[in-house]
């Protein structure tokens, strides 16, 4: 009996140290070592959107790109997306472009749809592929975000998601603010 209340507390002290460390790490961005970095071009790619269209990134050439891989299913994904719908409406004129890249199953076009539309999401969402995933360092973490200046090449990076709608506006600033390096 004396065993089984010590394994017990034991679990229980692990998962209360998993947990304190998943609130700590909510709202902190972090950068895993691999994937596409700050100075690095942008790769290129056409997915569809989620109205069957072709979108190519580099049709955006000339614009701040703010792209953003994220799911219906994240709940970081779900708080950053009214930052990015109202960036998008004060900094369009200025030349930004937020792009969304779903990660959702292929199968759940219609859930991505009716998201995007309760969301007021004003900015194209496109379906996300692995290959497009892979092509920036592999998208381990959701959400992911990638701040592009108008010549192509990656500002900022952050994985997961910023502590606050300000972050993201620094970083929107930043790219709008950056000189050309192509």
């Amino acid at each position: 009996m004396k065993r089984k209340i010590v394994a017990f507390a034991g679990m229980v002290l692990v998962v209360a140290v998993l947990l304190a460390a998943a609130i700590y790490r909510k709202g902190h961005s972090f950068t895993p070592p691999a994937g596409i970095s700050q100075g690095h071009p942008a790769p290129d790619f056409t997915l569809t959107d989620t109205q069957g269209h072709p979108f190519t990134l580099s049709q955006l050439h000339g614009k701040i790109v703010v792209l953003n891989f994220w799911a219906t299913w994240c709940p970081p994904c779900k708080d950053e997306i009214p930052w990015f719908v109202d960036l998008q409406k004060q900094y369009g004129a200025q030349g930004l472009q937020v792009v969304g890249v779903s990660m959702d199953d292929p199968s759940d076009r219609n859930d991505v749809i009716k998201f995007a539309k309760e969301a007021g999401v004003n900015y194209p969402v496109v379906l996300g592929q692995q290959s497009v995933a892979d092509l920036y360092g592999g998208i381990e973490y959701l959400p992911t975000t990638f701040y592009i200046g108008r010549d192509g090449v990656v500002v900022e990076r952050v994985f997961g998601q910023p502590g606050s709608r300000d972050e993201v506006e620094k970083a929107v600033k930043l790219a709008l603010a950056a000189k050309p390096t192509l």
